[in-house]
């Protein structure tokens, strides 16, 4: 009686999940399915063709200049941004752990950038790096009179202006989210390492890193990701200029589809870009489970 009763339970229970399984399916797998196999097509909207070329879009990608740029880009966004974030939010989530009057009021205030838009972010940045009027050229000049920079026109200057925005904006959230792993580490055990003779460098790199250790792993994982996606900060802030050079890979892809209409081939960056993504993932994964389980 007891197992009939508990077999109509899960019956109920999957009936009630079913559709919304249904639903998310749908919605996930046939967007998928659909843009792999457009990828397979040249599809002009604006010369109304559509016919099926093979994998030619495939070749052709790593034949276009403007591609080649916006991959080489995205790696030197995706690697300098993510170190950055690493390296600064561990520091700031160490200052934030301290123990000093008005803690919970920072740790507050600091979210401010990570809670903006960040089209609205890009656009300020578009002022902020003007080199007539704007504030980091102004703030330069208190230390370095008559200093003369178009941040945005130039490509080192522009992308590290890109990096550097990107960071402004999510290293608060990732910080907290460090924090929250310093949270749960005891007190007894650096107490321990200060009886043993332990200075604060040396409980940093016994102690505390390695405790850290699988969350900043772990956290990794969706902060690549993001930043692999990034589009709205490029939009926004350089439009993938001066030229191509600041044009990350999912603003080539949004180029490619809307702007130019030209689907087939934004498809095929998109399926690049979505397999990239699942490697990484496994990667990730992969390195969490053998190094940490």
């Amino acid at each position: 009686m007891h197992t009939k009763r508990s077999l109509n339970r899960l019956w109920i229970a999957w009936i009630l999940v079913i559709p919304v399984l249904l639903v998310r399916g749908f919605t996930i797998i046939y967007p998928i399915f659909e843009t792999f196999r457009i990828s397979f097509y040249d599809v002009r909207l604006l010369r109304g063709i559509n016919e099926f070329v093979g994998i030619k879009n495939y070749i052709d990608v790593f034949q276009d200049p403007k591609v080649l740029t916006s991959l080489k880009f995205t790696v030197i966004f995706v690697v300098a941004s993510m170190a950055l974030h690493i390296i600064l939010g561990v520091a700031l989530a160490l200052i934030l752990n301290m123990k000093f009057m008005a803690k919970k009021f920072l740790r507050t205030i600091v979210l401010i950038p990570w809670a903006m838009p960040m089209v609205v972010i890009g656009m300020a940045a578009k002022w902020g790096f003007n080199n007539d009027y704007g504030l980091v050229n102004n703030f330069i000049r208190l230390f370095v009179p008559n200093f003369e920079l178009s941040w945005l026109i130039h490509t080192n200057t522009a992308r590290a202006a890109v990096v550097a925005m990107d960071i402004w904006k999510d290293l608060p959230f990732f910080a907290i989210l460090v924090l929250a792993a310093l949270q749960f580490i005891p007190e007894e055990i650096y107490e321990a390492a200060r009886v043993d003779g332990a200075g604060a460098i040396q409980a940093f790199f016994k102690i505390t890193l390695p405790l850290i250790m699988k969350s900043i792993l772990v956290l990794s994982i969706p902060f690549t990701m993001w930043r692999l996606a990034s589009f709205d900060i490029v939009y926004a802030m350089t439009s993938g200029g001066p030229g191509d050079d600041t044009s990350l890979i999912a603003y080539r892809i949004t180029t490619e589809a809307f702007t130019n209409l030209n689907l087939g081939y934004g498809s095929t960056l998109a399926i690049i870009l979505f397999f990239v993504m699942v490697i990484l993932s496994l990667i990730n994964i992969f390195i969490v489970n053998k190094k940490f389980n």
